[in-house]
């Protein structure tokens, strides 16, 4: 079977920057981190991984494309097939290449359709919109939580001669 996947890339302007891939479902994520670098691109150089994820797009279990855990523990690219990882029921991957810029990509199975006579494989399908020349910037905030506050018990901090021993021990 193929897998017919759309890659868009995350940024923040107005183009739409995305491109429709089809690879085979036996092919490993290797073979799609490949083919994705290319249509980018990209030199395919940079360090990458592979984030399983959900259908709020958080990021879940790494494979990356070399291990540099120190118990020789991660999961690999070139030793897991795509069809492992994504099924209809789990479509979605984020794909992160070159951690310094952290170009980070969507990546959706779109379909599973049979494999056609004569077609070659990985086969880039359709390109839309321009890479732009630097990774659009990441902003990192945390969700804003009014549930627990570890500092608000309405202690004084700047009157120390009514709090006891165990409030100044550090």
């Amino acid at each position: 079977m193929i897998y017919r996947f759309r890659v868009i890339l995350d940024n923040d302007t107005d183009e739409d920057v995305f491109r429709d891939l089809e690879i085979r479902e036996s092919d490993t994520l290797e073979d799609l981190h490949n083919v994705i670098t290319q249509s980018f691109g990209f030199d395919g150089t940079e360090m990458a991984s592979f984030y399983i994820s959900n259908d709020q797009w958080d990021q879940g279990e790494e494979i990356s494309l070399f291990d540099l855990s120190e118990d020789a523990s991660a999961r690999l690219m070139n030793e897991t097939a795509i069809n492992d990882v994504v099924f209809e029921m789990q479509p979605k991957l984020i794909y992160v290449y070159d951690f310094l810029s952290m170009w980070t990509f969507f990546v959706e199975l779109a379909e599973i359709v049979d494999e056609s006579e004569g077609s070659d494989y990985p086969n880039l399908m359709f390109v839309q919109g321009q890479v732009p020349d630097v990774a659009p910037e990441k902003v990192f905030e945390s969700e804003d939580s009014d549930v627990f506050d570890e500092f608000e018990d309405d202690l004084d901090i700047d009157d120390y001669d009514n709090l006891d021993f165990d409030e100044n021990w550090n």
